[in-house]
């Protein structure tokens, strides 16, 4: 097994994972780490290339030393430390004399690749961008230019390589995509489709243009791509980057989906049709054409290529919750339909389709939902009740009574009316505005049904709608 060091774990961590780095550090003058009681209390704040800084170690002896008895080490992380430092307010040129001399060797795409693990981990784009200082220190004997070039074209192809990768990924499962395709309501069959309708409407712009005609009409219905690519963003590029490792969709496409639907929403929001807004709209509609072309011939055989039928039927359940687009009306996939859907098993949380909590955490989020909620079960008998200050009284005694008994003579008739209307699915919702203690209150009962329909239930939820009432008269006073 690869014994590998980490330059951010301290000096005490990396010895009682290696007790041998004991010795070996010794030998090249770190001699007070033979000393327990250092390596337990200073050693635990001490990393070695701080260490090495305080003793005047070479970094390079250090990792030769290292490599040479047989350690891997993670230069990355090394790299990353330099900026941790800057963040933490180091003094800059502190940080670059240290870089120079631990690393008179490095690459530069390796320094670049740091930079990217550190933006993949959150760090703000203005820290790493600090890098780019302690980065410049590594430019002696060749110009700036020189290096950056250097730098750029090995990045370009380390990209090609990544996109020929991909397209190879891509052509060798054109078959499997076009055997899904063909599925009738396959996910990738109604964003076929959906290519396939805005590729019609795509050419009618075109021709509008060349007609000297206005396509403002036709761009309204282009622009319901938006619910396409949206579907993309939250169903394929994610799944494909975290589950399969394929990052070049979502790094890529992603970016060029957000820009063909920004431009679309910025022409249609012009009052001025000119030669600069048709030539706009022609290179909008070509960049979507384009777009059309990747996915059929990239994105999509990709996905064939490694997504389960599992994981297909799951993204065509969670497709149902987009509007349809382009006129393209999603269709039954009957193999999903079908499959029973076996929850994960998550020992002592409350598991439901759309995900999983402690109970402590579904208590806490009921609470927090800033209505009153009560639910009463298909036999009429209060089963749940949110805690916190009401208006409308809810003592926990009330809990497992039937809902009548809670109810006074004057408004029972109106309850058994509304949950009698429920039950024989005449009605799904009541609201009922009403003043309570000189505040406007809104009262939603609501019918709960299965996902066959069938009725469960009964909820209650009670809002004070005051907020809504200053907002509104806020807004009639500031435009008066």
């Amino acid at each position: 097994m690869a014994k590998k060091i980490d330059f951010n774990s301290s000096v005490y961590e990396l010895t009682k994972q290696y007790p041998e780095l004991i010795e070996i550090l010794s030998s090249i003058g770190f001699t007070e780490i033979r000393k327990k009681f250092i390596r337990e209390s200073v050693g635990k704040l001490m990393t070695i290339p701080k260490g090495a800084k305080m003793k005047g170690i070479s970094m390079d002896l250090i990792t030769d030393t290292l490599i040479s008895n047989g350690f891997e080490l993670d230069r990355i992380a090394l790299l990353k430390s330099y900026l941790h430092r800057l963040s933490q307010g180091e003094d800059l040129e502190s940080v670059r004399a240290d870089f120079v001399d631990n690393f008179k060797n490095v690459e530069a795409a390796e320094i670049m690749r740091a930079e990217q693990e550190l933006m993949a981990e959150g760090e703000p784009l203005k820290n790493v961008q600090r890098l780019c200082d302690v980065h410049s220190a590594l430019f002696h004997g060749a110009t700036m230019e020189e290096k950056i070039l250097h730098a750029e074209k090995e990045v370009e192809a380390s990209i090609k390589r990544e996109q020929e990768k991909t397209i190879a990924m891509a052509n060798t499962n054109t078959g499997k995509c076009t055997s899904l395709i063909a599925i009738e309501g396959h996910p990738l069959q109604t964003f076929t489709r959906e290519n396939k309708a805005l590729k019609k409407l795509i050419e009618k712009a075109r021709k509008q243009l060349g007609r000297q005609e206005d396509p403002t009409d036709t761009l309204k219905r282009i622009r319901q791509v938006a619910i396409h690519y949206a579907k993309k963003g939250d169903l394929l590029y994610p799944h494909l980057k975290v589950k399969y490792g394929i990052t070049g969709p979502s790094e890529v496409m992603w970016t060029v989906d957000d820009e063909i639907r920004d431009e679309f929403a910025s022409l249609l929001k012009s009052t001025e049709q000119n030669d600069e807004w048709k030539e706009r709209v022609r290179a909008v509609l070509q960049r979507s054409n384009e777009m059309i072309y990747k996915e059929d011939n990239i994105l999509f055989p990709i996905c064939a290529a490694n997504f389960t039928d599992e994981e297909w039927e799951q993204i065509y359940r969670d497709a149902k919750d987009y509007a349809p687009c382009l006129g393209v009306e999603s269709v039954m996939w009957e193999q999903a339909e079908k499959r029973q859907i076996v929850l994960p098993d998550h020992q002592g949380e409350v598991v439901m389709p759309g995900g999983h909590l402690t109970v402590e955490q579904l208590t806490a989020l009921l609470n927090t939902i800033p209505l009153e909620i009560s639910f009463v079960d298909d036999g009429n008998i209060n089963r749940y009740f949110n805690e916190g200050p009401k208006v409308f009284k809810r003592p926990a005694m009330a809990v497992d009574r039937e809902v009548f008994t809670c109810h006074p003579p004057k408004i029972e008739p109106m309850v058994r009316t509304i949950i009698k209307e429920f039950r024989e699915g005449k009605r799904n919702q009541v609201p009922i505005w009403m003043e309570k203690n000189g505040r406007t209150m809104l009262v939603t009962y609501t019918a709960v049904r299965d996902k066959e329909g069938h009725y469960v239930g009964t909820a209650e939820f009670v809002q004070d709608m005051e907020f809504a009432k200053e907002h509104f008269m806020h807004s009639t006073n500031k435009n008066k």
